[in-house]
């Protein structure tokens, strides 16, 4: 197994803190010390904490992707793709449920909204890789379409999760699935987006 990065064990170490502590009392000198670090060692890889929250998300998105490489992930519906794709990049993040759950409220405190404008991208970003592992080819209008409805599922979906304590989100799973089944439905109005190429009325196995 290959060691870690610095990037990894700054990461790792500032999650473990917050998780004993919270998000909001984390301070990279903390940081710094759990590592036995220079400060200075932790610029070289995040310029400020909120950094960290976006690597913590890039994690998640990389898992995400691992996903499209597995033989069976083609032979899925768009449906089923979706909800693969959405649950995964969860999964990855629940051991620190909490603590993400802090990372976000602390996006929209008051007098924070350039941390708001670069949370919006950073949904976006997300938004677009999973259009990409799953094909979703749709061109204009039906991709502003689609992207949107996505958005609109993805951030549901993170929403209900950061307070679902059921077994391996099992809520949040099911949660999603009608989500996509009302999406699939809708879509079937307009050929090109979403789930068009999927079985709207077939529901998604629950996530193991």
């Amino acid at each position: 197994m290959a060691a870690k990065s610095a990037r990894d064990k700054i990461i790792d170490a500032a999650l473990e803190i917050a998780g004993r502590q919270s998000w909001e009392s984390l301070r990279l000198h903390d940081v710094a010390a759990e590592l036995k670090l220079e400060l200075n060692d932790v610029r070289a890889c995040f310029r400020e904490k909120e950094d960290i929250t976006d690597a913590w998300f890039d994690r998640a998105d990389a898992i995400m992707l691992q996903v499209g490489t597995d033989p069976s992930f083609p032979g899925l519906t768009s449906r089923e793709q979706i909800h693969r794709l959405i649950m995964t990049w969860l999964s990855a993040l629940s051991p620190h449920r909490r603590v993400t759950r802090q990372m976000i409220y602390g996006k929209f405190e008051p007098g924070h909204l350039h941390y708001q404008i670069a949370g919006m991208l950073r949904v976006s970003r997300t938004v677009q890789w999973v259009r990409e592992v799953a094909h979703r080819d749709a061109v204009l209008p039906w991709r502003a379409l689609e992207e949107s409805g996505l958005t609109a599922i993805y951030l549901a979906t993170f929403f209900y999760w950061m307070h679902d304590e059921s077994e391996n989100s099992r809520r949040t799973s099911a949660f999603l699935d009608r989500l996509l089944g009302r999406a699939g439905r809708l879509a079937q109005c307009f050929p090109g987006t979403f789930d068009s190429r999927s079985q709207p009325d077939r529901p998604t196995p629950p996530t193991p």
